[in-house]
């Protein structure tokens, strides 16, 4: 395969979010052959099975871009100890209608930042509970529980130098979890 295409799905709206801003970094240290795509789901509607046979432009959108890609990466935030609502309300839309799951299959990895000190380790928790669920093969090691805190970002938004090896060899373990699961 000669290009890997991610998507990316973050469980933030928050315009200067942590975890937008992780997701964008961590790209930059993907080999050149992977390219990422960041999946909006800030504007699908809450998830009612009624709309099941007539979803959403928005949620055609959502699970069009899913398939097109060959691994998912989603960086989470963690509320209230567990995932965003906006994030299960996306994978609900592109689960659905039942059997028609855009997910299936798809090699993933989980990430996320936040400034406890255990990172977003209940949310990430959650979502492979959910993954799994899915059928969707998670990177299971090396887990990243990141914490948001001076040095993480450098002056240029990118993965600063403190975390920049830990990080970099957590992209090298996804880069060959994503291409072991599409060969």
């Amino acid at each position: 395969m000669s290009q890997i295409q991610i998507a990316v799905i973050v469980g933030s709206l928050r315009q200067d979010s942590f975890n937008r801003k992780l997701a964008s970094a961590i790209e930059k240290l993907a080999p050149a052959d992977v390219t990422f795509k960041q999946i909006q789901i800030g504007d699908l509607p809450l998830y009612n099975q009624d709309d099941d046979e007539n979803q959403a432009v928005s949620v055609k959108r959502l699970k069009a871009e899913t398939l097109a890609s060959h691994g998912l990466l989603f960086v989470t935030p963690e509320y209230n100890r567990s995932l965003p609502g906006v994030l299960k309300n996306a994978i609900d839309h592109a689960s659905r209608p039942y059997g028609q799951s855009a997910w299936a299959g798809k090699p993933a990895g989980v990430l996320g930042v936040s400034v406890g000190a255990i990172g977003t380790a209940m949310a990430q928790q959650h979502l492979r509970n959910i993954l799994a669920y899915l059928d969707v093969p998670t990177l299971g090691q090396p887990e990243a529980f990141i914490q948001a805190k001076d040095g993480l970002f450098d002056a240029e938004d990118n993965i600063g130098e403190g975390s920049k090896k830990f990080l970099q060899s957590w992209m090298n373990h996804y880069v060959t979890w994503v291409r072991t699961h599409v060969a």
